[in-house]
């Protein structure tokens, strides 16, 4: 299938189709023409992606966490890479929580109490 009809299925705009391949995340076929040509998976597979995305994962990260994703949810195959790479990313959101808990006290703070 071309772009456009990808893009019709999924509900994702080709270019952030494009910009999917760009990050390595989408790989398509080129006609004789040039034209991109997408099998049935890339469906799937542009589903898991706004799935990983949706979850707070970096297309960086999602690029590693891909291979191991399995149906339109996705399913994750939990190998010990994978598994050191979410904690990693849940580490590192537990530190942004922290962060942000410390900065709304202290912008409180500077708000009256109200009575």
């Amino acid at each position: 299938m071309l772009i456009g009809e990808l893009s019709a299925r999924t509900g994702v705009s080709q270019r952030l189709l494009r910009y999917y391949e760009e990050q390595e995340l989408l790989v398509p076929d080129r006609d004789g023409n040039g034209y991109r040509v997408y099998d049935e998976g890339a469906v799937v597979t542009v589903r898991q992606i706004r799935a990983l995305l949706a979850a707070g994962l970096s297309t960086c990260v999602i690029r590693k966490v891909l291979p191991c994703a399995r149906g339109e949810k996705p399913e994750l195959e939990l190998c010990p890479s994978l598994v050191s790479t979410l904690r990693e990313q849940l580490a590192a959101l537990d530190s942004r929580i922290d962060d942000l808990r410390q900065t709304r006290g202290a912008l409180a703070a500077y708000v009256p109490a109200t009575g």
